[in-house]
């Protein structure tokens, strides 16, 4: 995956959830199929977890209200012990590699949504890379999903 392709990519929307509700339990699960080379964005009041496959190529997306500062946090499974430390730096360079292709899938996905919410389109995104590793067990600030609004719509 080089480049956001929308051809290859479909969005779903699961209990309860709209195009432009609700804000504070709008949670995001995005898989990718490498077979195919898509993308599968799933937008709901849980995270998506049938949806897991034994690859783990999904990233979850939810936004987190605290004091005064509301986020997108995203959080991306690299392993556990249970996981060879050459898969988990390799999945992490691959992640990290591809965060901007997956954000600009999820902004594009949840389009109507950000127009609604136009703070929230610049708010902040962070990316929790969660591994029993410490080197890839970070969180990165990604900016904000404005930035990832490659293709007008």
């Amino acid at each position: 995956m080089v480049a956001f392709n929308p051809e290859e990519f479909s969005v779903t929307y699961r209990h309860g959830a709209t195009p432009t509700q609700p804000f504070l339990k709008r949670r995001y699960t995005l898989t990718y199929v490498s077979e195919t080379d898509s993308l599968y964005l799933i937008i709901g009041a849980s995270f998506a977890k049938d949806m897991l496959n034994e690859q783990r190529n999904e990233l979850f997306g939810e936004w987190v209200h605290y004091k005064d500062t509301t986020a997108l946090y995203v959080y991306v499974f690299i392993g556990d012990h249970h996981t060879d430390k050459s898969i988990q730096a390799i999945r992490y360079a691959i992640f990290n590699k591809e965060m901007p292709v997956l954000l600009t899938a999820l902004r594009y996905g949840d389009h109507f949504f950000f127009r609604q919410m136009l703070d929230l389109d610049h708010a902040p995104i962070y990316v929790h890379y969660h591994s029993n590793y410490s080197e890839f067990h970070t969180i990165r600030y990604m900016e904000t999903p404005s930035v990832y609004e490659t293709i007008k719509r």
